[in-house]
């Protein structure tokens, strides 16, 4: 029972260092295949020819497909997930989701090198797309659920690794074009790179069962089943041998008090016994009766709502649309400008609000000002497309300089990292313990939901431009 009480330390931060690197492995295949997505358009839109005859490329619209695919999968097994937890063990759903991720990563790298046709290559990449983020929907939203047994400030650590793996992604792009390797080569290095993220990944994760500290708080959940029953009564009767109480109370009974008086422990044990027993039995009932996802719903539903339109403002302009900016500075950096000012603009300053939130958290949960202020951020959407677009029809340009365009770009991801993470993190707040897994999963769906709308917005949005 003492054991049970004081909880390990996470020694070395090594828990928080796994769920760090799986917060980042649960984002690889999204955050690779939308960096390299000018590889992706150079292979598509190829100059082909036809009987000596030079045939113009078809548009593939790739950044507002690979977008939609990637983020439907996420939507859709989010919801099977609920049936998948109980059918399929966590150690399968976890480690078999990194596995099937990491060889469709060695299918992509493979494929860098493998000739093919346009529509045939296209057909291939979105499969590829909808099968790699499927299983990374899995993965998240089965770590969303662990993490969550975990104190507060690991889901704010998971979060963060999550921000860090555009970021990780958008590295790996740039070594490949500074690269003096032909395009092909530094492509295959450039997808290797992801095959490593993912092993490492993986071993993270077996590595938890080995740590005090994670299966502490991992095997909690245990408490609530109701095999646990006849222990709870077990350990509130135990008063009558003098041994230590079990937490009816929330409190432990003292060395003191068992050295009190033989004559006052007498007149009292049958008093204690079924005043424990009668609080055991009360702890118990409370502790196996979770709520129901509908009262869980009504106590989160200010943060679902935010998070799903912290991605809908998102996803609906980036990258479909800010993928396509051009700079006004034609030459050597016209290969880094998408690179450095899209995705890792993006991505570090995504990160950065994402880490933040475990110094300042503001405004509270309770605060009426934190929705006004995620709804604000749908400013972001004219000024980006008011950004130099290329292939544009109707709107102007305003914002032509790339300064400007990093400038809106820093704001727009900083503001989208911190209150998602703030949104995600203060949700299990909001409700008991007990139910904190279902807040979790709850708030994955909205996640995916908020993704899933921004993705399809993301269509008409760019033919706006």
């Amino acid at each position: 029972m003492k054991g049970q009480m004081d909880a390990p330390q996470d020694r070395g931060c090594v828990v928080g260092i796994c769920f760090f690197i799986l917060g980042l492995g649960t984002l690889l295949p999204w955050n690779f295949f939308m960096t390299a997505s000018l590889y992706f358009q150079g292979r598509l839109n190829s100059t082909e020819f036809k009987n000596g005859t030079a045939s113009v490329p078809e548009e593939y619209y790739f950044n507002n497909w690979m977008t939609l695919l990637s983020q439907l999968p996420l939507l859709l097994f989010t919801l099977l997930n609920s049936f998948l937890y109980q059918r399929i063990s966590e150690a399968m759903r976890i480690a078999g989701s990194l596995v099937f991720i990491l060889l469709l990563f060695i299918l992509t790298a493979v494929l860098v090198k493998v000739p093919m046709e346009a529509d045939r290559f296209f057909s291939v990449t979105m499969a590829t797309i909808w099968f790699i983020n499927s299983f990374g929907a899995v993965l998240q939203g089965s770590l969303f659920g662990l993490v969550g047994l975990l104190p507060q400030k690991y889901s704010a650590i998971f979060m963060s690794g999550q921000g860090l793996a555009g970021t990780f992604a958008a590295i790996a792009m740039l070594l490949a074009i500074a690269s003096d390797a032909d395009s092909e080569t530094a492509a295959l290095g450039y997808f290797i790179t992801p095959c490593v993220g993912t092993l490492v990944t993986l071993f993270s994760y077996l590595l938890l069962p080995r740590l005090d500290f994670a299966q502490y708080y991992l095997n909690k959940s245990s408490r609530y089943e109701p095999g646990t029953t006849e222990e709870l009564l077990k350990d509130g009767s135990a008063v009558e041998n003098g041994k230590l109480n079990g937490h009816a109370n929330g409190t432990v009974t003292s060395s003191a008090t068992k050295d009190a008086s033989a004559e006052n422990t007498e007149v009292d044990t049958s008093q204690h016994k079924t005043q424990h027993s009668f609080l055991s039995e009360e702890q118990v009932e409370k502790g196996q009766a979770k709520a129901s996802v509908k009262e869980v719903f009504k106590k989160i539903w200010v943060m679902a709502f935010c998070v799903t339109f912290v991605f809908t403002v998102t996803l609906s302009v980036f990258p479909a649309v800010t993928a396509d900016v051009k700079t006004l500075f034609p030459g050597k950096w016209d290969r880094f400008f998408i690179s450095v000012c899209c995705f890792l603009t993006f991505n570090i300053n995504d990160w950065f609000g994402r880490t933040i939130t475990t110094l300042i958290r503001w405004p509270n949960k309770e605060s009426r000002l934190f929705p006004v202020l995620v709804v604000s951020r749908v400013l972001f959407v004219p000024l980006l497309m008011l950004c130099n677009v290329q292939g544009r029809k109707y709107l102007p340009v305003y914002f032509s300089h790339d300064a400007a365009f990093s400038i809106i770009m820093a704001l727009f991801s900083l503001s989208s990292g911190y209150f998602v993470c703030l949104s995600m993190s203060y949700a299990p707040q909001l409700v008991e313990p007990k139910d904190a897994e279902t807040a979790g999963a709850l708030m994955t769906f909205f996640l995916a939901l908020g993704l899933s709308i921004g993705a399809a917005l993301s269509f008409p949005l760019r033919a706006l431009v």
